[in-house]
């Protein structure tokens, strides 16, 4: 009852506050008043906000299932995210869903909805006319779904933080939170701790951030045999479009594999520096040599703490290959220079060099069969223009047609097959590449061969066959001419690779490609490591493709060329889009298919001022 009276005359108070005689107007009445409405005020509020933080992005769903299945088709997980986290969350980003046990989930979400919150329907003509005047969005009106895909259980087995396949459904409402711990964000996605740096993990070209310092995550390729083998003797693919930054990054990436600790255990029991000969058709990679004079001093402590090489690389050697009268000039560089010329003795192994255009195989046999009794009569210091005269010969002409050998029109084809080898390739004053194999195969060194000078495209083609041959013949013998090259660790770039690894009918094509097929099918034991470049990866040989381990993609804007290069379907979608810099990375044992963005600037000197 007390209390209904102190209502009542709470009630008279306010009347009497507009004029009522039963007002006293004394100090004790305005306190009672005060009292009165004040006792109000705190029965009236109520506080709606929860008690304490909120965790998370949000928490697991069931509405439409909660499932964890064999086939990702039959997986159903769901999160709904509260509405003042929608605004950070973005497709492909990682999220770690707890078990009550201490286990994770790692996952990654692959698609984001908004759905209805109640039943009303908000496409009508009131909605739209509401939201077209106000301009403002009530998030809490909708849900906002994030569809994810579980990639890994992450657990603790002796302090050490695994993987596993996702072998567990997670509880309903479970809180689902950001990953943004470096160790578990590496650990989900495979990443190796240590290797060969590519650049750092990224999503939609933003970098991903921990907590950290640095707060980026590195990504690195396997490169010990601890953990395997190096993936370099595994061979890896660089693609990307004119403009994608392709250059830039394979010369990053080349630094790290001259980098003066990194070694390969050699069979003899020596530890070994990698020798790398990178052909180069736009002669940029002897710019190797220098400093980046954009690179502050700031940049070179971030690389450090990162583990990063950087800097010209001292011992870079421009092998410049004599063709003809043509010649070479290099103000954009300050690497040593030697010029070599190709000595026709290589053809006696390789005979498709002077195959010209294509030839069939009774023409080839016959090509073979030439040289064979060329070389035996004249010897290894047989030149090219002595070969020509060899066959200029009528008299043989005529022998090889009356035995029967070949056929008189057989042997004209083959003359002029041989007739059309660019004019200058064989033979010319200079060193031969044979005698420079100690200084063109060594440990530590870059040797660049640029062939931007040279007067044609065969020539061109030509050259980097002959010495890449060179290499892998070499690289591949059980009783090698050149011991050096066998025993040294050694990588062979190829810039425009399609150009000289693409299918082809003939039969020097298919020599070709079957010596290239044979050394990445054996460089994990020769410690042979191919490197190709190339902005049209679907010419290159699928034989040759299938050998390779670590493709790294960057924009391709061709539809066939990102067909070919076999990625996942949900990073193949983002390939025309990426920016400068932007790269996929699938190397199915090195990590899960990932994004990376590489260095923004270069390590070493790039570009021509």
């Amino acid at each position: 009852m007390s209390d209904l009276g102190d209502f009542s005359n709470y009630g008279s108070d306010t009347d009497d506050s507009s004029g009522s005689e039963t007002s006293s107007g004394t100090d004790e009445g305005r306190t009672d008043e005060t009292s009165a409405t004040e006792a109000n005020d705190d029965f009236d509020r109520m506080d709606l906000d929860p008690i304490g933080e909120d965790r998370g992005l949000g928490s697991l769903a069931v509405s439409e299932g909660l499932v964890i299945g064999e086939d990702s088709d039959d997986t159903c997980l769901r999160a709904y995210i509260t509405a003042p986290n929608r605004g950070d969350v973005r497709i492909g980003k990682y999220l770690l869903v707890p078990y009550p046990d201490g286990e994770k989930l790692f996952c990654r979400i692959t698609t984001l909805e908004y759905a209805q919150e109640f039943h009303s329907d908000d496409a009508t003509e009131i909605h739209a006319r509401r939201a077209m005047r106000n301009g403002t969005i009530d998030e809490t009106d909708y849900k906002f779904m994030a569809t994810l895909e579980p990639i890994a259980v992450l657990f603790s087995d002796g302090g050490e933080l695994k993987r596993r396949m996702t072998d567990r459904v997670p509880k309903p409402e479970t809180v689902v939170r950001q990953a943004s711990d470096k160790r578990e964000i590496k650990t989900g996605l495979k990443i190796p701790e240590d290797g060969v740096f590519l650049g750092h993990l990224s999503v939609g070209g933003e970098k991903v951030r921990t907590a950290a310092e640095p707060p980026t995550i590195d990504y690195r390729v396997t490169d010990d045999y601890d953990s395997g083998d190096p993936l370099v003797f595994r061979h890896s693919l660089v693609a990307g479009g004119t403009g994608s930054g392709k250059t830039h990054g394979a010369k990053n990436i080349l630094r790290q594999y001259l980098a003066d600790e990194r070694t390969y255990p050699m069979e003899d029991g020596r530890d070994a520096r990698m020798a790398v000969v990178q052909f180069d058709p736009q002669d940029e990679y002897a710019q190797m040599h220098d400093d980046n004079p954009d690179v502050t001093a700031s940049d070179e402590r971030a690389w450090e703490r990162e583990g990063i090489a950087h800097g010209g690389h001292d011992e870079t050697v421009a092998f410049v290959p004599k063709v003809g009268g043509s010649t070479y000039a290099a103000s954009h560089h300050d690497a040593e220079q030697i010029e070599f010329t190709i000595p026709f003795s290589m053809v006696r192994d390789n005979q498709w060099l002077v195959a010209g255009a294509s030839l069939n195989d009774n023409q080839y046999g016959a090509l073979t069969h030439l040289l064979n009794r060329f070389f035996r009569s004249h010897g290894d210091g047989g030149t090219y223009q002595e070969f020509l005269s060899y066959l200029d010969d009528p008299a043989l002409r005529e022998e090889l047609d009356e035995t029967g050998r070949v056929h008189e029109a057989t042997f004209d084809a083959v003359k002029r097959r041989a007739r059309s080898v660019p004019s200058g390739v064989f033979d010319q004053s200079a060193k031969s590449i044979t005698e420079l194999v100690p200084q063109f195969v060594r440990s530590g060194r870059l040797s660049v061969v640029p062939t931007y000078h040279l007067p044609s495209s065969r020539a061109k083609e030509m050259v980097v066959l002959a010495v890449s041959s060179l290499l892998i013949d070499e690289k591949l013998s059980n009783a090698p001419e050149f011991p050096t090259i066998k025993e040294t660790p050694l990588l062979v770039g190829m810039d425009e690779a399609h150009n000289f690894l693409s299918n082809a009918d003939s039969v020097q094509a298919r020599k070709v490609i079957g010596k290239f097929t044979d050394a990445a099918k054996q460089g994990r034991k020769e410690r042979l490591g191919l490197f190709l470049i190339t902005q049209d990866p679907q010419d290159i040989a699928e034989s040759v493709f299938k050998q390779i381990n670590t493709t790294v993609v960057l924009n391709l804007g061709d539809e066939d060329a990102i067909k070919s290069v076999n990625i996942p379907t949900s990073l193949e979608k983002k390939v025309p889009y990426m920016e400068k810099g932007q790269m996929v990375v699938y190397s199915p044992d090195n990590s899960e298919p990932v994004e990376i963005t590489g260095l923004p600037k270069c390590v070493t000197r790039h570009g021509r001022d």
